[in-house]
C-alpha cells in the first residue's frame, strides 16, 4: 500500500515538474522568439534559414532548459545557442555566395522602394564587416546587449568589445560618406 502511495506521489511530482517546465518554456518563447529570430535573420540574411536556426535554437533550449539557472540571463543564453547553431550550419555545408545571378540581383534592386534600397545597402555594408566587428555590432543593435554582456557572450575582454564596436561604427560611417563608384552599386 505504501509503495502504491509513493508511486502515485512520484507520478504527480513528475507531472507537476513537466507542467512547470512547459510553462517556463512557453514563457521564454513568447518573450524572446522575435528577438532571437531577428538576430538569426541578421546573421544569415535568409528568412527560411533564420526560421530553421531559430527553431533549432528553441529545440536545444527545451532540451537544456534545466541548465538555465537565472531567467534574467535567458536572452544571452539563447543567443549563445543560436550562435552555435549558426556555426554548425557552416560545419555541415560550405556555401558559395557567388552563385547569385547578377540579373536576379538587379531585378530585386529595381523593384524596391527607396527605403528598401537603403536597408539593403546598409545590410550589405554590415555584411562586409569582418566577423570580429560585425558580430558585436549586431549583438548591440539587434540583441540590445550592453558591452559587458557582449563581452561575456563572446568570451572577450570588455575593452576589446568596445574597440570592435567603435571600429565597426567607423567603418560603416566611412562607407556612408564614400559614394559607391559607378557600376559597383549593383554588384
Amino acid at each position: 500500500m505504501f509503495e502504491r502511495l509513493r508511486k502515485k506521489k512520484s507520478t504527480a511530482t513528475v507531472l507537476s515538474d513537466m507542467l512547470n517546465k512547459q510553462r517556463r518554456y512557453d514563457s521564454l518563447v513568447r518573450a524572446l522568439h522575435t528577438d532571437i529570430f531577428r538576430y538569426a535573420f541578421w546573421l544569415c540574411g535568409d528568412k527560411h534559414v533564420a526560421e530553421d536556426i531559430t527553431q533549432e535554437t528553441f529545440l536545444r533550449a527545451w532540451k537544456a532548459l534545466d541548465s538555465l539557472n537565472d531567467d534574467k540571463a535567458a536572452k544571452a543564453w539563447l543567443i549563445t545557442i543560436l550562435r552555435r547553431e549558426n556555426a554548425r550550419r557552416f560545419e555541415r555545408k560550405q556555401f558559395d555566395y557567388n552563385d547569385v545571378e547578377q540579373e536576379q540581383l538587379e531585378d530585386v534592386l529595381s523593384t524596391t522602394t527607396e527605403d528598401e534600397t537603403e536597408n539593403y545597402w546598409l545590410r550589405r555594408q554590415i555584411g562586409k564587416l569582418d566577423i570580429e566587428y560585425r558580430e558585436p555590432l549586431l549583438l548591440q543593435l539587434i540583441g540590445g546587449f550592453s558591452g559587458d554582456e557582449i563581452a561575456e557572450l563572446l568570451s572577450l575582454n570588455r575593452n576589446t568589445v568596445m574597440t570592435r564596436l567603435f571600429r565597426a561604427r567607423n567603418q560603416l560611417k566611412d562607407a556612408l560618406e564614400t559614394p559607391p563608384m559607378r557600376g559597383q552599386s549593383n554588384g
